[in-house]
């Protein structure tokens, strides 16, 4: 009996397992598109975490999905707890699966052949069809676990008694809801102890009330995971991690309060679908009901949720490239996105750097910091894209790894010739290089601000020829025809002793040195212009340019 009711819980964990994994992997950059595309509006925002959750059968899936996205800035922080509204609600639809499907069925035999096939397809097929076998055996998987477990928990209800569990007196509920909290930390799956819960109830072992408390504390010991894995993590992690323990135990403390209430009404919905009264049906609806009732009483007031949970986790202004995430590494595209947001945030820097050092202000000690901490930041990123691995197949995904991969080359190139400094000889020289580029360096800066902070407006720069990255490509092959007619003209005033050859070849240096400074900069703005603005500046994820700045042959091929 024993060990009928481990087996069976085994084997429904490793279901779920296999089918989160399949679908993750199967859908690739799927689920970071659906989330850019589909969260603008609260409503939005939660139908797109129950419908992803729902899907992948995993709330922690797609917690840690939200939690990469709000740190790769391709969402903010208020759509981000508008997805784990959706996701507590998405996850409740694995108890509409085990009571209606696995315990009403007996599918248990019948998924047999689903899980040969897909472990077939895991084995023999490529890409999609690779992953999707695997969700597919994973799918089967889940019914046999639950066959296994509603034989074990059959063989236990004979000898159990539902009267031993406590539920009178407030004290016994609370023991519970405790104990249902446990079940989740110990299976290390809400899904899963919610599935045992299910059985326990349809083999007569619990009460409908009992099955209630113990799925409260479920619902709440699912934040405890969550809890613990954001420990230590970035500012982002935390207050999505936050959010979900306040959504969580907020909704379970209404579940708590008005549990008759809800159970009758419960009751009343599952008698109308099953045209009976079906203790499973109805905690599957009680699970459902309480969450949906806590998305109701706190989507109206999203933002002051928001609000609060920034408050009671305040962002302390984190070093350049401290938002990368460990946890974002599970999921490759949203790791790149996270690292272009961290490249972009040293580019709104260094394109400050270079407004100064074009001008002719001599480098401070303030300045000496600030390019440690952005080649110390640059390291830090290189260190996390170490770690990610894009496909060429994955096409939208491989691209943007590489054009990361370029605008982090070129602002570690920009930091190097920002520290070589210029020559004080060249002073006067380098500021006809600024003059060309003014209107530029204003431009880029709060552009690349955009891609740092995924609140303000998109449509705020305009696309297409006065788009930042044009200005930059302009002021660019601008500032490479300047320093070539500097070069003949200060080769020609020493041919007519004019200028000594010592000072000709440090005057045009300092030009070579300001030139550079505007190439890499602009080469930067173009690998991390967003995609609406991906044909401009050559070859989409190359690094090839046309006449001008594009061709600097002394600094790129």
């Amino acid at each position: 009996m024993t060990l009928q009711l481990v087996g069976g819980i085994g084997l429904f964990l490793l279901g779920m397992i296999l089918l989160t994994d399949g679908l993750k992997a199967a859908a690739g950059g799927a689920l970071r598109r659906t989330l850019e595309r589909f969260t603008g509006g609260r409503i939005s925002a939660v139908l797109s975490g129950a419908a992803i959750t729902a899907l992948v059968q995993s709330s922690s899936a797609t917690t840690l999905a939200t939690i990469g996205f709000v740190s790769a800035g391709l969402l903010t922080f208020p759509a981000a707890v508008g997805v784990i509204f959706g996701a507590n609600l998405g996850t409740s639809s694995t108890g509409w699966i085990v009571s209606l499907l696995g315990l009403k069925l007996q599918i248990g035999n019948a998924a047999l052949p689903l899980i040969g096939i897909g472990a077939l397809l895991r084995i023999l097929g490529r890409g999609a069809w690779s992953h999707g076998g695997l969700a597919l055996a994973g799918f089967g998987l889940i019914f046999v676990g639950i066959d296994v477990l509603q034989e074990g928990m059959a063989s236990l209800a004979e000898g159990l008694d539902p009267s031993l569990f406590p539920v009178g007196g407030l004290g016994g509920r609370f023991l519970l809801v405790g104990l249902g909290m446990v079940m989740t930390v110990v299976m290390q799956s809400s899904s899963a102890a919610v599935a045992t819960t299910l059985t326990a109830l349809h083999s007569g072992a619990l009460t409908l009330e009992q099955g209630a408390l113990l799925v409260i504390g479920q619902n709440v010991g699912t934040t405890v995971t969550a809890g613990i894995a954001a420990v230590g993590a970035s500012v982002a992690a935390r207050r999505t991690a936050m959010a979900h323990v306040l959504f969580n135990v907020l909704t379970g403390v209404v579940a708590f309060v008005l549990l008759p209430q809800l159970l009758r009404l419960d009751a009343l919905w599952a008698a109308s679908l099953n045209g009976a009264s079906d203790p499973a049906v109805a905690l599957a609806a009680f699970h459902t009901t309480f969450n949906l009732l806590g998305v109701l009483l706190l989507l109206p007031v999203v933002e002051h949720f928001s609000r609060l949970v920034e408050r009671i986790v305040p962002d302390r202004g984190p070093a350049l490239g401290a938002r990368l995430d460990r946890t974002l590494l599970a999921i490759p595209p949203v790791a790149v996105a996270a690292a272009r947001r961290a490249v972009a945030e040293v580019t709104v820097v260094t394109a400050r750097e270079v407004r100064g050092a074009l001008q002719g202000e001599v480098p401070s000690r303030d300045d000496k910091e600030i390019l440690d901490r952005a080649d110390e930041a640059l390291g830090r990123i290189r260190s996390f894209l170490r770690q990610v691995e894009s496909a060429p197949e994955s096409g939208p995904e491989f691209t943007l790894h590489l054009s990361v991969l370029h605008a982090l080359d070129h602002q570690d190139r920009l930091v190097e010739t920002l520290r070589e400094g210029l020559p004080p000889e060249g002073r006067g020289d380098i500021r006809a290089i600024a003059g060309l580029v003014s209107k530029a360096l204003e431009t880029v800066g709060p552009w690349l601000e955009v891609l740092v902070d995924p609140a303000l407006p998109e449509g705020r720069y305009g696309e297409g020829e006065e788009s930042p990255a044009s200005l930059m490509e302009a002021a660019a092959a601008a500032s490479a025809d300047l320093r070539r007619q500097h070069r003949v003209r200060m080769l020609t005033l020493t041919a007519t002793a004019a200028v000594s050859p010592d000072e000709a070849q440090l005057r045009m240096a300092a030009m070579r040195w300001g030139d550079r400074l505007v190439y890499h900069l602009w080469r930067s703005a173009v690998h991390l212009r967003r995609e609406g603005e991906r044909r401009v500046g050559g070859i989409p994820g190359g690094d090839g340019g046309g006449e001008g700045a594009g061709a600097y042959r002394e600094v790129e091929g």
